[in-house]
């Protein structure tokens, strides 16, 4: 009997970054209505993470501050002015391709509005103890967790476009 074998290619396995020297060529913010064991989520229709679930969010304009993005991505995005916003953490996203990007990440304890789908997402209430990670990017997973529990995070992630190549959650200093 033939026992089947893995092909393994010769080329080296990327290595982690530095994260210490680190630094991203854009910035981004998130942000999760979180309302009476429910969080808003969206199925995002383009751009970075097309097809996924996440939250709204988007890259920072000139001059904005995270939690300005925050608002102004919900905004765009479904329809809804957030307040109560606290910052949850922080993402830093290394891809192979040289995209570094650095994301900040909101809660929000409600939001004015009603939720409305637009070309940029189709929003969608879930249970906090259902999140559809399996839908998502694989880091989530690792982080959301720690924003849920409101413990600040620093999540550190290397990708190869969708694909995870490594990643940690620490505690934000």
């Amino acid at each position: 009997m033939k026992s089947a074998r893995r092909r393994r290619s010769s080329a080296p396995a990327p290595r982690e970054p530095d994260w210490t020297a680190w630094t991203p060529t854009e910035r981004a913010a998130l942000c999760f209505i979180l309302r009476e064991g429910r969080i808003l989520l969206i199925h995002k229709k383009r751009g970075l993470g097309a097809g996924k679930v996440n939250g709204p969010g988007g890259r920072l304009e000139a001059g904005e501050s995270p939690a300005d993005a925050a608002r102004r991505e919900t905004r765009e995005e479904v329809g809804l002015d957030p307040y109560g916003l606290e910052e949850a953490g922080e993402l830093r996203f290394q891809f192979l391709d040289g995209y570094a990007l650095h994301c900040t990440v909101f809660t929000a304890s409600g939001a004015e509005g009603t939720p409305v789908e637009t070309p940029e997402a189709v929003p969608f209430w879930a249970e906090t103890s259902a999140v559809p990670y399996d839908e998502m990017w694989t880091d989530d997973r690792h982080w959301i967790p720690w924003m849920l529990a409101r413990r600040r995070f620093r999540g550190l992630f290397h990708y190869d476009g969708d694909r995870m190549l490594s990643g940690r959650v620490e505690p934000a200093g």
